[in-house]
């Protein structure tokens, strides 16, 4: 299957305008969420911007009522709290977002940050070991080599005594803009149709940073680990991206083709009736996923 960026009604446009998505202008239903993430989401960078912390708090805490474990919106919502001074409650949020994503040098220098700033040393070392072994496996000519030096002196001056700014990174933290999530969704997409699977991943990572839990991303970071067996991560993307946009049509196909792979012939076809109903005169994906169900396995191209 050749996948292209109109498969999942996303052109570069809609994106940075905030878009939700096929399915995503329709009227939400009782289930769909009270807040739309990616509205919230760039509300709350603008927020954050501004140092408008508790317009930033408050929009990033919507976000996560939807998706409550996206590593950007958890990264940003503590640093709301930091900027607020208050990084004993900036500490379950950074906890989360390094639980979320590993490899957030920045989630990692704010969280030993704010457990030295909370008065719990030991768990800062914890996140200044894990950075320099990082930093060890990463060498002095890595692109991290810089971040995760400052990270570690940063840390290291903390538990030293050494006064931090309330937001340290308030000059600092770089929001990418709509032009570079785009970019690196349109990289992605290129990525998946050559089967760079984990190369794509990492492209739709930098495009969430610009917006967020889009329906669209998550769809394809399904689809993407999905492609590397990664089943139950990307049952959990579908997951996410159907409640967000309930009539995602991208996201009901792929979500079917994988109960296809598992053996759930009948949650899969679920999915293609709910495609039918969502496709009146028919549609690409609901026939995909017709075809998958036909097969018994469906195409592996």
């Amino acid at each position: 299957m050749v996948v292209a960026a109109s498969l999942l009604g996303l052109a570069a446009p809609l994106l940075a305008a905030g878009g939700g998505g096929d399915g995503g202008g329709s009227m939400p239903s009782a289930s769909a969420p009270q807040y739309d993430p990616v509205v919230e989401f760039n509300a709350g960078t603008a927020g954050m911007q501004a140092q408008n912390y508790a317009e930033a708090k408050r929009r990033f805490d919507h976000v996560l009522t939807v998706n409550p474990r996206d590593a950007n919106a958890n990264y940003l919502a503590g640093m709301a709290r930091i900027g607020l001074n208050d990084a004993k409650g900036a500490v379950r949020y950074f906890e989360k977002a390094v639980k979320a994503d590993g490899t957030m040098i920045a989630a990692h220098k704010q969280l030993g940050l704010a457990y030295a700033a909370s008065a719990k040393p030991d768990k800062a070392q914890i996140e200044l070991d894990v950075l320099k072994a990082k930093a060890a496996q990463c060498g002095t000519t890595c692109p991290d080599a810089a971040a995760l030096q400052d990270a570690i002196t940063a840390i290291t001056n903390a538990m030293a005594g050494t006064p931090q700014a309330s937001i340290d990174s308030a000059a600092s933290l770089v929001f990418a803009s709509a032009a570079e999530g785009d970019s690196a969704y349109l990289e992605a997409v290129g990525l998946i149709n050559q089967h760079r699977y984990a190369d794509a991943i990492a492209s739709l990572n930098r495009a969430q940073r610009s917006f967020g839990a889009h329906p669209d991303i998550l769809t394809y970071l399904g689809f993407a680990n999905r492609k590397l067996n990664n089943y139950d991560l990307a049952e959990t993307y579908y997951r996410q991206a159907l409640a967000i946009a309930p009539l995602h049509r991208g996201a009901t196909e792929y979500y079917g083709e994988l109960m296809v792979e598992r053996g759930d012939l009948a949650g899969a076809r679920r999915k293609l009736a709910a495609l039918d109903a969502m496709c009146s005169f028919g549609c690409y994906e609901a026939e995909e996923l017709r075809h998958w169900i036909a097969s018994g396995h469906g195409s592996q191209s």
